[in-house]
């Protein structure tokens, strides 16, 4: 099995308005073994986002490859982005675009219904499992407005690992939240790693997440310094 869990080859991105060209990613090469705790830092504008879109197949390189596992995902067919996207990634975003109309636990399992993945009684046993773990037994029924900014980033964080991914790909993922709550975060995260062998791909321009990595590049400019 390949050690490196995802590469990218000459990745290219560009975005055109009209008679204008802004190239945001400029050559990134990157590899990222399995089971590691990796951080991509860089100020705002850097390319991060969109570098960690790629990854996850929500946007399409103009030029260059992203390989998970040897293979490029960008050549996969419809069907199956949609399975990779659905079973082998998870996502936590900054600001954790939870449904509003759904409590906690409805949340949570919402991924993992998709194409009856799991029967609804081993979904609910396994969600509850992962709040349990996460410290959020008591809010399963809670709407999103109930809960506070960390319980809702937990809840995200439950959300992304419903279906066991391989991945894990957050972008800011404590950018909203005050210190206490982001340190309870970043532990979560390094644990997950460490115990499961999550691969946990980090976007973030802060200092301290990148601390806790194994692993930190720098990009600035659309291009990658490591450190």
């Amino acid at each position: 099995m390949n050690d490196y869990i995802i590469e990218t080859r000459d990745l290219h991105k560009s975005y055109t308005d009209g008679t204008k060209s802004l190239e945001v990613l400029k050559g990134i090469d990157l590899k990222i073994m399995r089971g590691r705790l990796f951080c991509i830092q860089g100020p705002s504008g850097a390319g991060k986002s969109t570098l960690l879109n790629l990854i996850g197949t929500l946007d399409s390189p103009t030029a260059g490859e992203v390989l998970f596992e040897g293979s490029s995902i960008h050549r996969f067919n419809e069907k199956k982005i949609a399975e990779f996207r659905n079973k082998r990634l998870g996502f936590v975003f900054q600001f954790y675009h939870l449904l509003p109309e759904l409590n906690a636990r409805e949340n949570v399992l919402l991924p993992a219904l998709v194409d009856n993945f799991w029967r609804r009684r081993e979904a609910v046993n396994h969600a509850e499992k992962i709040f349990a773990e996460l410290g959020l037994l008591e809010r399963l029924r809670f709407m999103p407005h109930q809960l506070s900014g960390g319980e809702q980033q937990r809840v995200a964080i439950a959300r992304a690992l419903i279906n066991q991914p391989d991945i894990l790909l957050c972008d800011e993922p404590t950018g909203n939240l005050d210190s206490a709550n982001g340190a309870k975060i970043l532990n979560i995260l390094r644990k997950l790693s460490r115990e499961n062998n999550t691969t946990v791909v980090i976007v973030t321009h802060n200092k301290d997440v990148a601390g806790i990595c194994d692993e930190v590049v720098q990009l600035k400019d659309g291009k990658l310094e490591h450190n």
